[in-house]
């Protein structure tokens, strides 16, 4: 981040960019009412500008040269190639995702090889087969944080009760001479010692931490961005993934995420909306985060009949899920003939039922109400999860406990269970679903929504805000839903429309949107040339910046309106970014700026003008307002001092344990020491400082 000093010039140095950044927003916070100032007025695009504004509203925007590549083969060429991803090779994206493992696993393979260390304790605890290290180390944590919390039991390894610490804190406080002893420090040292014993254990039974997969995911995604030539492609996963948010921090959806994007999001992006609607229904993914997985039929009985839980078999207690996590409450009767355990009764779940309507299909004022939803809610019951959880799965699987192999082929995976269903009649939007339909009567339900009028209104409406403009013309949206409905849904047919639209080609439209964060990452990657290899560093910055990925906790996912994103604080992390960027400082991401000066022109014969001009037209293509170019050339010789940031706070959105689970809690320290040691930089090369702060002004943040 921009670092200040006690010195004067320093001080003076950075006022002055903040002063300047203050202007930038002042200039992008203009797009926000009307979504759209042009850097000078236009009758019509040039052929040059067409072609950027394709590359940045299909894409993440242009590479060196694809302006001139796609000028040589057409634009209406590429559009179309673009709308037919499946043509185009994409080996260099696939090579570059390879090396992730993560990737290419089941969910039951992810429970096995990644479980989560606290499930996995408990259950190798409950079969007797938790280690002895192990469980000493576990117990030490316990006691640890019990007594940071005033209770006072004997550490296990012998060391004082906080009773003793408290008497030996207030000595030193008389000045006795008797050395401090922090409780904290304490818990610190347990807690180190517990990690270590895990570390241990995972290494020696080829297990890992779970965190790689969010790491890995995450990196896949960022990877397919930069390189992939489907860009299309991967902009309408963005966007669908979006639309049909899950939250990566839920319980058992960092494990569901992976198949969520591979085989549910990706395949149908660009085919049918019905098809993806249905796919994203039976994600497991979507069935947990959305708890529909847990929502029965209030006279549904358990598998077992009504006997207590310790007495069902064990693959009915796999069924209905692990809930060692959330054990209800064991209630007694003065009654002898009542006094066994009473299981808290899982009845109607209506958030899936309420969020398919309200977000996915027709929009919170798409007509429907409460009792829809709430027959929607009966409609879908019994659509669960096998093994949802995992943890029982994976510690059969590892011990190759007696139904090791049919955990292997199924846990997290999609079934229905009819003993769930509530398989009455109902009646939803004013469509009659007979009674006894079970599994079917969700499909009917996805039917109706998928071909209402409202839905395909709300859709159209989406697609257009995201291409076109923040205020959507509502002439190309009518024709959008028009061709949505025509085409029974298909996204193709529908993006199609927008993008031989009137609306889609008009000046108006040229850098009109404000690219979200991982957008605009993506696209400096992009425009630089830059090679990256999507890690967690990479990451931690589109979560500074305001959007980690399957981070969004609420379903409606994150906004795609400018007034979300224009602030000057958000402003100066995208600042930081482009600096971080140009001077190299993103671990596993690295730019060439040298090679765009050409060997005919070296550095040092570039004049200050020259060499912003040069990445002007680089970053881009010249389009930058006078008054941009004045704040750019004013900040061109300041000295200016990075940080690099370190891990993520939670004040940023983030847990900071996908840097902890690549890098291991040691490495994470190391990593901080080094920044408090000498982390700062002082950016004194013009060109790094230039292109940094080009890549944070207004017209580069606009698309």
């Amino acid at each position: 981040m921009i670092h200040t000093r006690n010195d004067q010039p320093r001080v003076a140095s950075v006022s002055r960019l903040l002063v300047s950044l203050v202007v930038f927003a002042a200039i992008l916070s203009n797009v926000c009412p009307s979504g759209a100032q042009q850097p000078q007025s236009m009758a019509r695009l040039s052929e040059d500008q067409r072609i950027l504004h394709v590359l940045n509203r299909l894409g993440f925007g242009a590479r060196p040269g694809d302006v001139e590549r796609i000028k040589a083969m057409g634009l209406d060429n590429y559009i179309n190639q673009q709308l037919t991803p499946e043509k185009i090779s994409d080996a260099i994206a696939d090579a570059r995702v390879r090396d992730l493992p993560t990737l290419s696993m089941s969910t039951a393979e992810l429970y096995e090889k990644y479980p989560q260390p606290g499930q996995l304790l408990r259950q190798l605890q409950r079969r007797g087969d938790l280690p002895k290290e192990l469980a000493e180390a576990q117990k030490n944590r316990t006691e640890a944080a019990g007594a940071l919390q005033g209770k006072q039991p004997q550490l296990a390894d012998g060391t004082m009760m906080p009773a003793e610490i408290k008497a030996k804190n207030e000595s030193a406080a008389r000045n006795d001479g008797t050395v401090k002893i922090d409780p904290n420090a304490l818990a610190a040292r347990d807690n180190e010692a517990y990690r270590r014993a895990v570390r241990d254990y995972y290494l020696q039974n080829g297990l890992q931490l779970p965190q790689r997969i969010t790491i890995e995911l995450q990196a896949s995604r960022i990877l397919r961005a930069v390189y992939s030539e489907r860009q299309l492609q991967e902009v309408m996963v963005d966007f669908w993934t979006n639309h049909f948010n899950v939250f990566a921090g839920k319980g058992a959806d960092r494990w569901l995420l992976v198949s969520y994007d591979r085989d549910t999001i990706r395949p149908n992006a660009m085919g049918k909306f019905s098809d993806l609607l249905q796919a994203t229904a039976q994600s497991p993914a979507m069935l947990f985060y959305l708890d529909n997985f847990q929502s029965v039929s209030p006279n549904a009985q358990p598998p077992g009949g009504n006997r207590p839980r310790a007495q069902r078999g064990p693959l009915a207690q796999l069924l209905m899920g692990d809930r060692s996590n959330n054990r209800p409450q064991v209630r007694m009767s003065n009654n002898p003939e009542q006094q066994r355990p009473q299981q808290a009764r899982r009845g109607l779940n209506e958030n899936y039922a309420r969020e398919l309507m309200e977000l996915h299909t027709l929009g919170v004022d798409g007509g429907y109400t409460q009792k829809d939803v709430q027959e929607v809610a009966r409609c879908f019951t019994g659509w669960t999860i096998f093994a949802p959880r995992g943890a029982a799965a994976a510690t059969q699987a590892i011990l190759n406990g007696p139904r090791a192999d049919m955990l292997r082929e199924n846990a997290g995976k999609f079934y229905f269970n009819p003993r769930a269903h509530d398989d009455g009649e109902k009646i939803v939007l004013g469509h009659k679903i007979p009674a006894g339909g079970g599994f079917k009567d969700g499909l009917m339900v996805l039917d109706i929504l998928a071909h209402s009028s409202a839905t395909a209104k709300y859709i159209a409406t989406k697609l257009v805000r995201h291409f076109v403009s923040d205020n959507p013309p509502l002439a190309l949206v009518d024709r959008a839903a028009a061709a949505f409905t025509k085409s029974d849904g298909d996204i193709r047919e529908t993006l199609r429309v927008i993008f031989y639209s009137p609306q889609f080609k008009s000046p108006e439209a040229y850098r009109a949107k404000v690219k979200r964060p991982f957008e605009l990452a993506i696209s400096a990657i992009r425009t630089l040339g830059a090679e990256t290899n999507g890690g967690p560093q990479l990451q931690q910055w589109i979560a500074r910046m305001g959007e980690p990925l399957y981070g969004f906790q609420t379903p409606n996912g994150y906004s795609d309106t400018a007034e979300s994103w224009v602030n000057t604080g958000g402003l100066l992390e995208r600042l930081n970014f482009g600096l971080t960027l140009a001077s190299n400082h993103i671990p596993g991401t690295r730019v060439d700026l040298k090679r765009f000066l050409g060997d005919a022109a070296p550095e040092q014969s570039l004049d200050k003008a020259q060499i912003m001009d040069r990445f002007l037209n680089l970053i881009v293509a010249g389009d930058i307002t006078p008054k941009t170019k004045e704040t750019l050339l004013k900040q061109f010789s300041e000295q200016m001092a990075l940080l690099v940031p370190a891990p993520l706070s939670e004040k940023a959105g983030v847990n900071n344990s996908t840097a902890v689970g690549m890098m291991g809690a040691q490495g994470q320290q190391r990593q901080q020491r080094r920044q408090l040691a000498g982390g700062e930089a002082n950016i004194a090369d013009p060109i790094t400082r230039i292109v940094g702060l080009i890549l944070g002004s207004p017209e580069f943040q606009r698309q």
